[in-house]
């Protein structure tokens, strides 16, 4: 690790409560630094304690501002918070807008609540190896709730509900989310859906729409569990504490079925593979573009002389054989 930082020096530093600490550790994960592992080790034996939020839902819905709202909430009860915003990350830079974080001024300064934004850099579904890496962090770090707010960008992004205890959809009246639902199946992957802007016309069709179609649509989150459906006005905090309600309603149902130790379970495999697979996607471009082998199998590509699928399962005899090789 850079300069005097070394893994137990962060590790001690963040169980200690030192934010910066935790906002470092954070960086380094998401810029790739491979140090970071040997703190990241040493801090998952402390985390497993907080609860996870995940909001998503299509740009404007004001999942930034329910967020914050959601935050307050908790932090009346006395409940510690942290936030992690995914934002769209620029393909040549890397670089992530972070306007959510402008939007949660508000809190940002209260000691008990750690906001960070960060890119997708391209993941799937919106979420990150990084992302995941980020949630351990603020969990060793002592966070009764974390929030992950998706990017939103298109249609609602599923890979949340993998890693969150609760998943929330956001909509918002006349968006057309309703009709959406059907065809991008978020009916399947929500536990709580929020109409937000509820101050609006339409939020009472909106929100018959979509008890409506819960009430015919597919059960396949979890099994006696029928999604709840709640109205907020994030910029003025209407229907928060109601929100938190169905939040703690879920969580309890998942306490006593038995299924939170099942969700807990989701996550960790859903962590593992992806770690897994952005090693394998690494180690494969690696080689394709430096190793001999490799270089010789694009060129037999293009020229016809392999199909792609025969290629990969050459690809993949070939890493297998370099790792039992390095072993």
């Amino acid at each position: 690790m850079s300069g005097s930082e070394s893994a137990s020096d962060l590790y001690e530093r963040l169980l200690a409560g030192d934010r910066r600490a935790a906002a470092r550790l954070i960086s380094m994960v998401e810029s790739g630094d491979i140090t970071a592992r040997a703190t990241l080790k040493m801090l998952y034996e402390h985390a497993g304690r907080a609860y996870i939020v995940g909001l998503t839902g299509s740009p404007g819905s004001g999942k930034s501002t329910l967020a914050f709202r959601l935050a307050g909430e908790y932090r009346r009860n006395g409940h510690t918070v942290g936030i992690i915003c995914v934002d769209p990350t620029s393909p040549f830079t890397g670089g992530a807008l972070l306007g959510d974080r402008v939007r949660m001024q508000d809190i940002a300064a209260d000691p008990e609540v750690f906001i960070r934004s960060m890119g997708t850099r391209g993941a799937v579904g919106g979420l990150s190896v990084a992302t995941n890496d980020a949630i351990d962090i603020l969990d060793a770090f002592g966070k009764d709730y974390i929030i992950v707010e998706t990017v939103g960008t298109g249609q609602v992004e599923i890979e949340v509900m993998k890693y969150a205890h609760t998943c929330i959809v956001v909509t918002m009246p006349g968006a057309g989310d309703e009709i959406q639902a059907i065809k991008a199946g978020i009916l399947e992957i929500g536990d709580i859906f929020v109409v937000n802007k509820a101050d609006r016309d339409g939020a009472d069709t909106a929100i018959a729409d979509l008890e409506m179609m819960i009430e015919t649509g597919p059960r396949t989150v979890q099994a006696g569990w029928k999604p709840l459906v709640t109205a907020t006005a994030a910029t003025n905090g209407a229907g928060t504490e109601d929100l938190a309600g169905a939040i703690e309603r879920h969580a309890e149902f998942l306490r006593t079925s038995g299924l939170l130790e099942e969700k807990t379970e989701q996550r960790m495999k859903a962590e593992l593979l992806d770690i897994l697979n952005l090693r394998v996607s690494l180690a494969a471009e690696k080689a394709l573009e430096e190793d001999v082998a490799g270089k010789e199998l694009v060129r037999m590509m293009t020229a016809r002389q392999i199909d792609p699928y025969s290629a990969a399962d050459v690809m993949v005899a070939y890493l297998l054989k370099r790792v039992g090789g390095e072993e």
